[in-house]
């Protein structure tokens, strides 16, 4: 059954630092929470946007995403790694009284400013809230879509991120992972080791395609079969260069 999302504009769980990251020898220490560490470097945190909202939307950016991952009026979506909101914003005017937005950044001033933002725009479909760098805190069963923006190649933790992500998806729930092709160091991620990585939580691909709008591409995902023991979890090895994108629709997985 899904979870009441709450309507406060502004919920704060636990602090934490994501604007540095660790040196790779550190990040080594992830191993023992039990799931591999990601055989490639992380991209740093330098900004709270990508570009600006103006720009995007002349592009037609957002409306072409939203269009594309099937977000509708009455859905619970959430976005992750927010930033300055300009998904959260969109989204919140599409679902519109009767859906939910959940806005999540684990930067603390980033947050802060966004839900000001929230607050001031009257905004009362949307929540506010802090994750952390491998879990995005969010609640069971919650989920129609879940947008990851120009920040998967962010994550430190990616095998357990999205173990902990999968669990929120509603029975037909999508993660929607929009980025750059190119390696990760220079703010992208190659497509095979995207798919590679997605594959080996228990997720499965149900479409990829070009997104020149959004610089980069669209890859959609579902949740296939059992969720793996994070010990059976094997890291892809990394991919130096970008790859050619090949559009594919895959068949949506059976839940």
């Amino acid at each position: 059954m899904r979870l009441a999302l709450a309507l406060a504009p502004l919920v704060l769980l636990v602090a934490c630092d994501g604007g540095t990251v660790a040196p790779k020898d550190e990040r080594r220490v992830e191993a023992k929470t039990g799931f591999p560490a990601a055989d490639r470097p992380v991209a740093t945190i330098v900004s709270a946007r990508w570009s600006t909202e103006e720009a995007r939307d002349r592009l037609n950016e957002a409306t072409e995403v939203m269009d594309l991952a099937g977000i509708k009026p009455g859905m619970t979506v959430a976005d992750i790694g927010a930033g300055e909101g300009y998904y959260t914003i969109r989204m919140a005017q599409r679902v519109g009284a009767k859906g939910r937005v959940v806005a999540e950044d684990i930067v603390p001033d980033i947050i802060e400013e966004l839900a000001k933002r929230v607050v001031r725009e009257r905004l009362n479909n949307v929540s506010v809230r802090l994750g952390l760098p491998a879990d995005p805190r969010l609640p069971e069963g919650s989920f129609d879509r879940v947008l990851l923006v120009h920040m998967y190649h962010e994550i430190e933790s990616p095998y357990e991120f999205l173990w902990r992500l999968r669990p929120s998806l509603t029975a037909n729930g999508q993660v929607i992972v929009v980025d750059a092709n190119r390696p990760t160091e220079h703010h992208g991620t190659p497509p095979t080791l995207l798919k590679c990585e997605f594959a080996a939580v228990g997720y499965a691909l149900v479409s990829f395609r070009p997104m020149p709008s959004a610089g980069g591409y669209m890859a959609t995902f579902g949740a296939a079969g059992e969720r793996p023991e994070p010990s059976a979890i094997k890291a892809c090895r990394s991919g130096a260069t970008a790859a050619p994108i090949i559009v594919e629709h895959a068949e949506e997985p059976a839940h």
